[in-house]
């Protein structure tokens, strides 16, 4: 008999451009100031105002540690990001993280945060929640 059970997943506000590039395919790459838990597989992607709703999800396939210029070099044709935005989001760091997506999904309808249990708070960085999610009522 199998058991299901439940897996904890990373909730990250994304700015919408950047989410939308996800989820279209062609952002590969979420860079990052500090790496996530070494447990999470699974990416909750929450899109900040004005969308303010968690638009979909993305598997993470590696997470690589780097200086910013070495991980500009290597990925940043893939990052949807201009070079002054990376260089000034990486300005005051000297390690930089890059998330590296696999495969990702996009809700049918997208979930705002006062519908998850516990409800989460919008996340600085990333914050952690239970796969699946627990949804109060419907959206």
């Amino acid at each position: 008999m199998v058991v299901a059970t439940d897996e904890r997943v990373a909730l990250m506000a994304i700015h919408p451009a950047y989410a939308n590039a996800i989820l279209d395919g062609a952002k590969h790459v979420e860079f990052r100031k500090r790496r996530p838990a070494p447990d999470i597989r699974r990416v909750l992607i929450y899109a900040t105002a004005p969308i303010m709703r968690v638009i979909g999800t993305f598997d993470i396939h590696r997470v690589v540690e780097s200086p910013p210029a070495d991980l500009w070099e290597a990925y940043g044709s893939v990052g949807s990001i201009s070079k002054q935005d990376f260089d000034a989001y990486y300005a005051q760091s000297d390690i930089a993280v890059a998330i590296i997506i696999s495969t990702s999904e996009r809700f049918s309808d997208p979930i705002e945060l006062r519908h998850l249990e516990p409800r989460p708070a919008i996340p600085q960085s990333f914050s952690y929640l239970s796969w699946p999610l627990a949804l109060t009522e419907s959206n």
